[in-house]
């Protein structure tokens, strides 16, 4: 079975061709730096990782280039680093928001077994033409206005939307139908209300980087358009994200990369994941459900929050509730004692063909059952696959008994006594210390070999 994905452009799931099988590209918009990642900025990361892990099994890991930029420069960055740092000039404040909330990003990812992309680029250093010749925002921008696509205005410089016959293809938007809603009086500078900007102008207190049009810093939709293209070209293969990013950005994405050049496409395929609630409701602090990855990571392996997220189809919606997260826990613990400490199997042709169904993980973790119970050696090389059993059984026990505050010596001796009592017939003994290991969160399991136990979730 091929690799079949859905297009959010053509809105349909079709065969995946790459351009060239030789170098197959893929985009993924990365973190906006300002503040610790949330789990639902996990979600977009853990399946465009599952999607990298397969392209590189399909075409060679050589043959994959998966790009994750890091957005830099934004006006939230700017306001966290004014009140963090308020006694910094503005730029060293921001150096220091972003090289920390960055460095944390990449732990947190890190933690949910995803592999690094394999080239991050940062914002701030494709504003400027380079040195090396890669494409660079303040070109882009030149190249727009002289093809007709984009104005000065008020110190700005704005895309004309209206320079696009098909502008709002990828989000189903007539501009016909944004006009008509619009308030025109808002900005009237534009053209035309749904004009978007590709450069603004900074003031002093503000970062900026001498342009033909003045002092200023680029808009955010330009940022993705010139980074892709820097490393990938002018059409690539996958450009991918959050749902909530179809409109305006990448839209817009598509608008400037286009036009800039002349080209039918910008991507071949667009590939969104669906959106994150807890316990049922939208993610917010007002509502005190709102969770950042390394604060999840405090109570949870990350392997079991990276479970959890594949147990739904990605494009469908999920809900993240405290009582999925412990189921797989529970399937995790299950699948170490199983098969962690095995490494002389293949992966499963039946994980392979899930997911090459659209990333069909529910139906991947079904296969994966299946492939346990006819042969453990491809049920671990799976596993491993997925980003999976990267500690051996013994790690895995540690872990979940020093992030329960488990004394391992005083449970082995409480058990060692039961035993013993047990052995005199103590069942009474027996009993107490039983329930004494259950009150400490220990479960204990009776068998031929002896008595085993667990931390119990």
């Amino acid at each position: 079975m091929g690799l079949r994905l859905y297009d959010t452009l053509t809105r349909e799931k079709r065969p995946f061709v790459p351009l060239d099988p030789s170098h197959v590209r893929m985009y993924v918009c990365g973190p906006t730096v300002y503040d610790f990642a949330h789990i639902g900025n996990a979600r977009p990361v853990i399946v465009f990782d599952v999607l990298f892990r397969l392209l590189r099994h399909v075409y060679g890991a050589e043959h994959v280039t998966y790009v994750r930029n890091i957005t830099d420069v934004d006006d939230k960055i700017n306001a966290r680093a004014a009140r963090d740092f308020p006694s910094l000039p503005l730029n060293e404040a921001i150096r220091k928001v972003t090289e920390k909330t960055a460095s944390q990003f990449h732990a947190d990812v890190a933690a949910l077994g995803c592999l690094p992309p394999t080239v991050e680029p940062r914002a701030t250093d494709f504003v400027l033409p380079r040195a090396d010749g890669k494409t660079d925002m303040v070109t882009l921008i030149k190249q727009l206005i002289a093809r007709g696509h984009a104005y000065e205005a008020a110190g700005e410089v704005l895309f004309d939307t209206q320079s696009m016959p098909d502008y709002g293809a990828l989000s189903g938007r007539k501009l016909d139908e944004q006009l008509a809603g619009a308030r025109v009086a808002v900005d009237a500078h534009k053209k035309n209300p749904a004009d978007f900007v590709l450069w603004k102008q900074s003031s002093a207190d503000e970062p900026g980087w001498e342009s033909p049009w003045g002092r200023g810093r680029p808009g955010w939709h330009i940022e993705c358009s010139a980074m892709s293209e820097a490393y990938l070209g002018d059409i690539f293969d996958i450009h991918g994200g959050g749902l909530d990013l179809i409109f305006p950005h990448h839209e817009n994405e598509i608008a400037q990369s286009r036009c800039a050049h002349g080209t039918p496409a910008m991507a071949n395929f667009w590939m969104h994941n669906g959106f994150l609630e807890v316990e049922g409701e939208k993610m917010s602090k007002s509502l005190g459900n709102f969770f950042t990855i390394n604060e999840l990571l405090a109570d949870w392996p990350g392997e079991v929050l990276r479970l959890n997220m594949l147990k739904t189809h990605y494009r469908s919606p999920i809900d993240w509730t405290l009582k999925s997260v412990e189921e797989s826990a529970r399937t995790l613990d299950d699948w170490y004692k199983a098969a962690a400490d095995l490494h002389d199997g293949k992966v499963s042709e039946r994980v392979l063909e899930a997911l090459s169904d659209d990333l069909n993980t529910p139906q991947m973790i079904a296969a994966l059952h299946g492939v346990r119970s006819s042969n453990l050696g491809a049920f671990a090389a799976s596993l491993r696959f997925l980003g999976f059993f990267s500690e051996s059984v013994a790690q895995w026990e540690r872990r979940k008994q020093k992030a329960s505050g488990i004394d391992a010596g005083r449970v082995n001796a409480l058990i060692a006594d039961r035993t013993a009592a047990r052995a005199r017939k103590d069942f009474k003994e027996s009993d107490r210390i039983r329930d004494e290991l259950a009150a400490m969160g220990i479960a204990i399991k009776d068998s031929k070999e002896g008595t085993t136990w667990e931390v119990a979730r």
